[in-house]
């Protein structure tokens, strides 16, 4: 059977969903899926299209909580937005990197690409600018960006003096030279300065000091800013140099579907022992996360590779040891499928998870033993050691990939119930929509 998630992104077809999911055991997948358009790429094209001279179309958009506060952030800060859910599109006239609202106070939820990206977008202003979130979002680390764009002439600043938001930025443009940014924390401090930095009164050269998580999503900004038409060269390992004078030009562009919702349903096929193709996710994806399938091959599933779609079919899984540094949005997911391992998976150097939507190693780590796996767990990861697993009611700290990654685990064993799975709204609404249609 097949199984389309192209519109599942919009949030009005949804049917709301209760506050408790119970899921049902499967015999084994067998399906084609098109998840909805990738949150990181849509996110970074609606800023780069909002900051362009001209009028731009994304298509393929995602529609979900993280998209939508950055959407209605934009429209606050004067750039006329047209949004279609129904037909995923976006319409955006771009203000040239001039933004057009002198004051503007940002509601943000709990979307980090959004906080981190329009912190150093709105220095580009001129005016006063406030950016907040909800709690959890004031727990999560702002101040190595904070401090950049200090260095690049802004007045930024965290108000409560804990390095997190709310944020506060007295903008006067940005300057430019040389600036330094911590790479440990978030992929995402360097991508808002490199989006910003076209816009500088000169050249900026950027240094990312430390280890830089995530590096993928950096070139994925790279590639989105070389889409719209703007210059980033990389002259050596964390250095990058943006020469000023440039502008994104509009453009219609395509959005496409995310790499890391894909990794839950290859991980389904892993599980159950089942086959499942991902379609326009494939080896010329932008997205870093595809590699989790090299992940599930290493595992000992079957990956069949093509330039539009990746299909992934179950067999006997052994566990393996594996840095996730590089796709760390995938971790949750690898460690679910690590459960059902003949041995112990070791997933280590991603500390900086602890830093998200919640300490994500010390959930799954709570939660895995719920279910009795035995776990240990490490300062920048976890060990996961298989063992007979039960039915449990799943905390979800109101992250929405501990939702997605837990609700594989009742595709196998009965009575899973994951509370709270609304919280899959913020980057995939109609998740647990196409999960079942995995099985119709």
């Amino acid at each position: 059977m097949t199984t389309s998630a192209s519109n599942s992104g919009g949030s009005a077809s949804i049917d709301p969903l209760p506050d408790e999911l119970e899921i049902r055991p499967v015999a084994r997948v067998s399906a084609c899926v098109r998840p909805p358009g990738s949150k990181s790429i849509t996110n970074r094209a609606i800023v780069v299209a909002a900051l362009a001279e001209g009028d731009s179309t994304l298509t393929g958009l995602l529609d979900s909580e993280d998209t939508q506060v950055m959407i209605e952030s934009w429209q606050r800060l004067g750039v006329a937005v047209q949004h279609d859910p129904g037909r995923s599109t976006l319409d955006i006239t771009g203000c040239a990197g001039r933004i057009p609202s002198s004051s503007a106070n940002l509601f943000l939820a709990n979307s980090g690409t959004s906080m981190r990206f329009l912190t150093a977008a709105v220095a580009l202003g001129s005016g006063d600018y406030r950016l907040d979130g909800v709690p959890r979002m004031r727990e999560r680390p702002i101040e190595s960006l904070l401090a950049a764009l200090r260095s690049l002439g802004v007045d930024a600043r965290d108000e409560l003096g804990t390095g997190c938001p709310p944020v506060r930025v007295c903008a006067a443009g940005l300057g430019g030279g040389s600036v330094h940014i911590a790479g440990g924390e978030s992929s995402q401090f360097t991508s808002a300065l490199l989006m910003a930095a076209p816009f500088a009164r000169s050249d900026v050269f950027l240094e990312v000091t430390g280890e830089l998580v995530s590096e993928p999503f950096v070139e994925m900004t790279i590639r989105v800013m070389h889409e719209f038409g703007v210059r980033v060269t990389h002259p050596g390992p964390g250095r990058f140099l943006v020469p000023c004078g440039q502008c994104f030009r509009a453009r219609s562009y395509a959005i496409e579907p995310d790499a890391t919702a894909a990794s839950y349903f290859w991980a389904a096929a892993a599980i159950t022992g089942g086959e499942v193709t991902v379609e326009e996710v494939g080896t010329d994806s932008i997205q870093g996360d595809v590699a989790f399938v090299n992940l599930l091959e290493l595992m000992g599933a079957q990956v069949i590779r093509q330039a539009t779609r990746i299909t992934v079919i179950g067999g006997s899984l052994h566990g393996i040891d594996a840095d996730m540094q590089p796709i760390s949005d995938t971790a949750l997911t690898l460690a679910v499928v690590a459960a059902f391992a003949d041995g112990p998976t070791t997933i280590r150097n991603v500390a900086h998870i602890r830093s998200q939507e919640t300490d994500r190693i010390r959930a799954l780590v709570t939660e895995l033993r719920k279910i009795g796996a035995g776990v240990n767990e490490h300062a920048d990861g976890l060990t996961i050691h298989p063992a007979p697993l039960h039915g449990a009611r799943i905390e979800t700290y109101n992250d929405h990939r501990m939702a997605m990654s837990f609700a594989l685990v009742g595709l196998r064993t009965s009575g899973i119930v994951i509370s709270n799975p609304a919280c899959t709204t913020k980057t995939y609404p109609g998740y647990f929509a196409d999960l079942q249609g995995l099985f119709k």
